[in-house]
This record gives C-alpha cells, sequence and structure tokens, in this order.
C-alpha cells in the first residue's frame, strides 16, 4: 500500500510539477492509495472555497483511509523520536513522527516531498516511494 503525505496532495492540488505529483499522477487509478485521518485534516483544511473543498474531500474519498495514531503507534513514535534524538537528528513535527512510524508498523511504502521524513528513511527503515522526474 502506498500512503500518500499531505506534501503531495497539496502540491498536485495546486498544480506543481514536481517529480512527487508526477507519480501521484500515475498513480491514481492504477494503484491502491491510501490517505491517513490526520493528512486528510490537512489537506482539506487548506481550501479556502466550498466548492474546491467538496471537491477534494470527494476525490479523496475514494482513497483507503488509514488511522494514523492509537495507543501502540503513539508510543512507538515516542521511541523512534527518541530514537532519532540519540543520534543527534532533531525532528520538528510529531505528526511527521506519527505518520512514519503508522508507515513503518504497517509496511507502506510513503510519497512525500517533504525532507522530515528522511532521518526515518535513513535511520528507522522508512520505505519510500521513488519518483522520476516529471515527463
Amino acid at each position: 500500500m502506498i500512503l500518500v503525505d499531505s506534501s503531495v496532495w497539496i502540491d498536485y492540488f495546486r498544480g506543481v510539477d514536481a517529480p512527487e505529483t508526477a507519480a501521484l499522477d500515475r498513480l491514481l487509478g492504477s494503484e491502491p492509495i491510501a490517505i491517513g485521518d490526520l493528512i486528510l485534516t490537512e489537506v482539506l483544511q487548506g481550501f479556502t472555497r466550498d466548492r474546491d473543498f467538496e471537491r477534494a474531500r470527494r476525490m479523496l474519498s475514494a482513497c483507503e483511509l488509514v488511522l494514523i495514531g492509537g495507543a501502540d503507534v503513539a508510543v512507538e513514535a515516542a521511541r523512534n523520536f527518541r530514537r532519532l534524538r540519540a543520534l543527534g537528528v532533531t525532528v520538528r513535527k510529531t505528526v511527521e513522527t506519527l505518520i512514519a512510524t503508522r508507515c513503518i508498523l504497517s509496511d507502506f511504502e510513503l510519497l512525500h516531498a517533504d525532507r522530515d521524513y528522511l532521518p526515518f528513511v535513513e535511520h528507522l527503515g522508512l520505505r519510500q516511494l521513488p519518483c522520476l522526474p516529471p515527463r
């Protein structure tokens, strides 16, 4: 399963031409895509017009919804935060820690455009979807 982060969805809805948005465009309709509940919130709260909000909500409802948190994920996310801190890595955002940890625990690939996930890839085994430049 591929979980798509808000960093990619936001760029996608804004029409940003990037390797990650091109990858998402290729995946839509051809691969199962998941969206986290926290990611869904982050994406939808950015829309200012009701029409755009509803259009995006309908589109995103076609994705499998993954609950990011819960007790097990929360505890493991705290462990991951501490592991990275012990390596001298400062994790800036709790939400990214939770998302990365959910992906690691569930063996999801993460499609993202956020450097905050890179320490999770490098040190904790987070799998990220490789992206090619847009055509």
